[in-house]
């Protein structure tokens, strides 16, 4: 079951590049935090998602706040995603699903794919609780990304 809204967010870190640790739990209580997670790097849907993240960064940077990116891809392919797709936030990899399963986002299934992350999208309020959630059984959809947007301004 998904982290609901109210929720203590579990820190966690993750690979963001082949040796790179990024400490997310570290930001949690300190400033709002954006995680995505997303299905596949190089998917159309994903592409389409975090392009129009890095299209509209002005805006996102105005909130002061962290964006990252979350996959069951390796740390390779999720550095190589955002290298060229020149994204301004950290991919970081859960190849071992230990965070996507915590979080409740461990699609079983996806075109026949075991175990990919669902499309999901979380704000981590300043004082570490879960502001705004939101999964979706359908990889094809895109997260309100104003309604984001929204639950970090409104702290």
């Amino acid at each position: 079951m998904p982290l609901a809204i109210g929720d203590l967010a579990p820190p966690f870190s993750l690979q963001e590049a082949p040796g790179v640790i990024a400490d997310v739990g570290a930001c949690f209580g300190r400033e709002p935090v954006v995680i995505l997670f997303y299905p596949l790097a190089f998917s159309g849907a994903c592409t389409e998602e975090f392009c129009g993240i890095r299209d509209d960064w002005a805006a996102w940077s105005q909130l002061g706040t962290k964006v990252f990116g979350v996959s069951i891809d390796n740390p390779f392919v999720s550095a190589k995603f955002r290298e060229s797709e020149n994204l301004p936030f950290p991919l970081l990899s859960d190849f071992n699903k230990t965070v996507t399963t915590e979080w409740g986002c461990l699609c079983e299934d996806l075109m026949g794919l075991k175990g990919v992350a669902k499309r999901a999208a979380f704000v981590v309020g300043a004082d570490g609780r879960i502001r705004y959630a939101w999964v979706s059984d359908d990889a094809g959809v895109q997260p309100d990304l104003e309604a984001v947007k929204a639950a970090v301004a409104a702290g």
